[in-house]
């Protein structure tokens, strides 16, 4: 026990930053503890904004539900461009090439900065326009077109977070991206309730007060990861030498991250038509689905830090030119997520409607929720190995491999085989659930068959 502390302790350090060498099951954990909290700070963003948010009003919590679908498109510029620079920074720390992961991370920064100013400048602008296209009706978009305006003209602050924590996790500095994710949250957390009911000569700002809470939140983030970058506190040292632009740099982190947000849009939009078919089954059986959902997506957040720590070990040993090991800690990584997994299904399996009865005591919603975990969680162990070597794809830069799998899967057999399954063949709701394990085992099943191949271990970045 006291082993497990020493090493749980010394992650949330941070004091080990060399993962090329020494024993591979130490250095997962090293990278993963970090990067699980990390990943349970970002949920902790949505989960409080809903909680406050529902207390204002149902038209607020509408403009919320408006606004994020369009902020995905957002969310998936930071995500490609945030596994770009892990791919990179990850690489050239491995070869110990310190400038010219200072260098990358510039680049990934100046191409972030534009992105935002631009999506910031429009979005802020057609906030209104926003809204009435997603079908807002005259209430929400007279409550909410200042909380959009607001999350979209803020919007620098989302790409920044998702972009630097993605850079110090590639230099094997996890635990800062958790540490600024505390105060980001911390700061959240106080300001959510002040800034929208009020308090002392604080005035209520209702809905807007919970965009500017987020917003300042995120934004303390970012200053606390810029402010470590350009004093050299951790593994990068960022210097004026670097602020410039590198062209090469610039079109290599480009290609790299438009693999890494199309795997996200298409994986986002496949989540969108699952929906719609599901709808005609009735809203009760829609709110067990999404509970379900939320449920099922809580319990991999561990899974996504250890695909998070797989995707820096396969970019910091290939760069150091290690690839049996970069291999080597892939598939022990998913062992271990395997594991996790199948410990997570078979507790939804038996206890599904206890967890449920957390969101809902309507008896269908329930029912309608256990079915979907129990059939889903049978694709868990599939699953395990497909999001770790995903991950393991985009560490090495490969961001076009996982990308095409994703839409082989999601969109040409779990969509139509969901449609074909839940209408033509009147298996329900369950037709859905069973089209989505279908398409999780198969995408588990060709990402570990071409991962075997070995062409990943070529890629130059």
């Amino acid at each position: 026990m006291s082993k497990i502390i020493a090493i749980f302790r010394e992650a949330l350090n941070g004091e080990e930053k060399e993962y090329t060498s020494g024993s591979i099951r130490r250095a997962i954990f090293l990278l993963s503890i970090p990067m699980i909290l990390e990943m349970v700070m970002e949920s902790l963003f949505a989960v409080v904004d809903a909680y406050f948010v529902g207390k204002i009003s149902v038209a607020a919590v509408a403009t919320v539900g408006f606004t994020e679908s369009v902020v995905m498109l957002v969310y998936s510029v930071a995500i490609g461009l945030s596994t770009a620079a892990t791919a990179v920074v990850a690489r050239r720390i491995g070869a110990q090439e310190q400038h010219k992961a200072n260098e990358a991370a510039v680049q990934a920064l100046l191409i972030g900065v534009s992105m935002a100013v631009v999506l910031g400048l429009l979005g802020a602008y057609f906030a209104a326009d926003i809204l009435r296209l997603m079908d807002a009706g005259p209430e929400v978009i007279a409550t909410g077109v200042g909380y959009t305006r607001i999350i979209f003209g803020t919007n620098i602050v989302i790409i920044l977070l998702f972009l630097l924590n993605g850079i110090f996790r590639g230099a094997g500095d996890a635990n800062m991206a958790m540490r600024s994710l505390w105060l980001a949250n911390g700061l959240n957390i106080i300001l959510d309730p002040l800034l929208i009911f009020g308090w002392g000569p604080i005035p209520a700002l209702g809905l807007e007060g919970a965009a500017i809470a987020t917003s300042i939140g995120r934004g303390a983030g970012v200053l606390f990861q810029l402010y470590i970058l350009l004093r050299g506190l951790g593994v990068l040292r960022i210097g004026r030498r670097d602020l410039r632009p590198v062209g090469k740099v610039l079109r290599k982190l480009v290609r790299i991250a438009a693999g890494g947000a199309g795997q996200y849009l298409i994986a986002s939009a496949s989540w969108i038509f699952l929906v719609r078919i599901i709808a005609p089954f009735g809203s009760e059986v829609v709110a067990g689905y999404t509970f379900g959902l939320r449920l099922l997506i809580f319990s991999v957040l561990p899974s996504w830090g250890m695909a998070n720590a797989a995707a820096t070990l396969v970019g910091q040993n290939l760069g150091a030119q290690k690839p049996e090991r970069a291999e080597q800690s892939v598939w022990q990584t998913s062992f271990y997520n395997a594991l996790f997994l199948l410990f997570i299904s078979i507790i939804y399996f038996i206890w599904a409607e206890y967890f449920l009865s957390f969101f809902s005591q309507n008896e269908v919603v329930i029912e309608a929720g256990a079915l979907c975990m129990r059939i889903i969680c049978v694709a868990y162990v599939f699953f395990s190995y497909g999001m770790i070597i995903a991950q393991a794809f985009n560490g090495a830069g490969d961001t076009r491999t996982p990308t095409w799998v994703n839409f082989i899967c999601f969109w040409l057999i779990e969509i139509p085989l969901a449609y074909l399954l839940a209408l033509q063949l009147e298996w329900g709701p369950a037709g859905v659930y069973w089209a989505i394990t279908i398409s999780e085992s198969l995408l588990g099943i060709i990402l570990i068959f071409i991962f075997r191949r070995g062409r990943w271990k070529t890629v130059t970045v």
